[in-house]
């Protein structure tokens, strides 16, 4: 026994804590009546005594100012501790249903075991996160989320620095290895995800068949250089990267409507005495309507809006004009990387994990690699619903790192970009995202609402835990402090998938590698005949 219920009221139970025991904030408690079970959660603890404040301060005083001790030979009776608990699940055998009743008075309360949560399955597609934990306690009880459904739903990982958040999306890419249910494209900013120098997913079994590797400097043997052609790119790949003023951006598209895949270098390579016009570009206007009859020369433009656009997508794409030709160290190319996106779909397409590694680029040409990717994968999504074939096709989840970068209300005033409507519309094309960030309050309300699962780790700035739990899908009202006390590692899933927030314990990611690799060790000796007491008289 671990307390007893003594009051309360329906998601506040008042707990009187047993003596000999410690409940923690986060424990999970199982009430037991007429053969039914209470699931419990620990959100609060203060203390309590049956000694008046003044006498306790008095006592207090006495101990410290070198008085006589005083003992009281009802200590434990007197002095107690209270736990607030809310109730999250009414049991009965295998079935889970919300609580809508008060567990009894003086209900005695023990701690969670694996055969009380029985109801807690493995879906068809599963996606592992983590083990069950109560409180600080891990019980021996894997969680699993249904893969298809949460992917596409998309996920929110909130958390501050160091709690773990790139450990639990290595776990979860782990666990998507090991199916062909879902494609995962991952823009990596840190290179930390594929191992390259470590343990990562390139260690996982099937990596070699359903892993794909994309860099631009120096690629491991299996892996792709990641070069991409400048023809592939269209004006609405930056959105949200090259904040285009109005003149700029009816020039940019209309170059686009002139000059097709070699818009860019048109522009590139248009005169060069173009440039002395860009010091004043408050009269940057496209001057001539495109009604007025023009074959496609640039003399359409503005001469000062034509020096702006080059120099922003020279900056951007990393590429100089040289004796007439386009030349540059980037990952962008005039001549290279023709089906490098068409590729990476594909991969996508056949439900493989594609790591797309940008360490070494700024963050407005990652965010431009993966404009250009997803608007490709949801152009050939949406064709594919047109034809029916939807159904047929694997779900794909984009990871994003720093989510406010493309997702952030900042961004967003300036206008809409292809991960804004992926996180509107996605999961209507089973393309959903997986973003990942320190400040989720940075992100508009009504895409955090469309976040249907979150993977909340360690946040402890309140303005940050108030716009998760305002947009949580189970209520999290009174787990504020629960939610800053989690340490790293240790996570709270709410889903819409889920009968309740779920606080797990994430594995680190060495761990699943190592034991991979033991049982890997184990399966040969078996297989050799080899046993553990012949291996030790060896």
């Amino acid at each position: 026994m671990k307390g007893q219920v003594i009051g309360g009221e329906l998601g506040r139970i008042i707990i009187r804590q047993k003596a000999a025991e410690q409940l923690q904030l986060g424990e999970l408690l199982i009430a037991e009546h007429s053969g039914e079970k209470i699931l419990l959660q620990v959100y609060e603890l203060v203390y309590g005594s049956q000694i008046s404040p003044q006498n306790l301060e008095l006592i207090s005083g006495m101990h410290l100012e070198g008085a006589a001790p005083i003992e009281f030979l009802d200590a434990e009776l007197r002095n107690y501790v209270l736990a607030f608990a809310k109730p999250l699940l009414a049991l009965r055998g295998d079935d889970a249903a919300l609580c809508k009743t008060l567990p009894p008075f003086f209900a005695a309360l023990r701690t969670i075991t694996r055969d009380d949560v029985a109801f807690l399955g493995r879906p068809a597609h599963a996606l592992f996160v983590g083990r069950l934990r109560s409180g600080s306690s891990v019980l021996d009880v894997d969680i699993f989320l249904p893969a298809e459904e949460v992917l596409s739903h998309h996920i929110l990982v909130p958390a501050t620095t160091g709690r773990g958040k790139s450990n639990l999306t290595s776990v979860m890419l782990w666990s998507v290895l090991h199916g062909q249910f879902a494609g995962m494209l991952v823009l990596d900013p840190h290179d930390e995800y594929y191992g390259r120098t470590g343990l990562g997913l390139k260690d996982h079994p099937d990596a070699r068949t359903r892993l794909a590797y994309y860099t631009p400097s120096s690629p491991p043997p299996g892996a792709r250089s990641l070069k991409i052609s400048i023809t592939d790119i269209r004006p609405k790949h930056f959105d949200g990267v090259a904040g285009w003023s109005d003149a700029q951006q009816q020039a940019v598209h209309l170059a686009y409507s002139r000059f097709g895949k070699g818009w860019i270098q048109r522009l590139l390579t248009a005169d060069e005495n173009a440039e002395e016009a860009a010091g004043d570009t408050a009269g940057e206007a496209v001057v001539e309507a495109a009604s007025e009859g023009g074959a496609g020369d640039l003399s359409l433009f503005h001469p000062a809006t034509i020096a702006v656009v080059k120099r922003k997508l020279m900056g951007i794409l990393g590429i100089r004009v040289r004796n007439g030709g386009l030349s540059g160290d980037g990952i962008f190319s005039a001549t290279a990387g023709t089906t490098t996106v068409s590729d990476i779909c594909s991969e996508l397409e056949q439900g493989k994990i594609v790591v797309v590694d940008t360490s070494s680029c700024s963050s407005s040409v990652e965010i431009l690699v993966g404009s250009m990717l997803v608007a490709e994968l949801l152009g050939r999504y949406q064709r594919y619903k047109r034809e029916g074939t939807l159904a047929a096709r694997p779900v794909v989840s984009v990871v994003l790192e720093e989510a406010p970068r493309v997702l952030g209300k900042e961004v967003l005033e300036k206008g809409s970009n292809i991960f804004d409507t992926i996180a509107r519309e996605g999961r209507k094309f089973r393309i959903g995202l997986l973003a990942i960030t320190q400040l989720p309050s940075a992100i508009p309300r009504s895409i955090l609402a469309n976040m249907n699962t979150k993977i909340i780790l360690g946040l402890e700035m309140k303005p940050e835990r108030d716009a998760i739990i305002d947009s949580a899908a189970q209520d999290l009202s009174s787990d504020s402090r629960n939610i800053a006390s989690l340490d790293k590692g240790e996570a709270i899933i709410t889903s819409t998938f889920t009968r309740f927030a779920i606080p797990v314990r994430v594995p680190l990611l060495g761990e699943m590698v190592r034991g991979r690799k033991q049982e890997k060790v184990k399966t040969q000796r078996e297989f050799a005949g080899i046993s553990t007491s012949q291996e030790s008289i060896a």
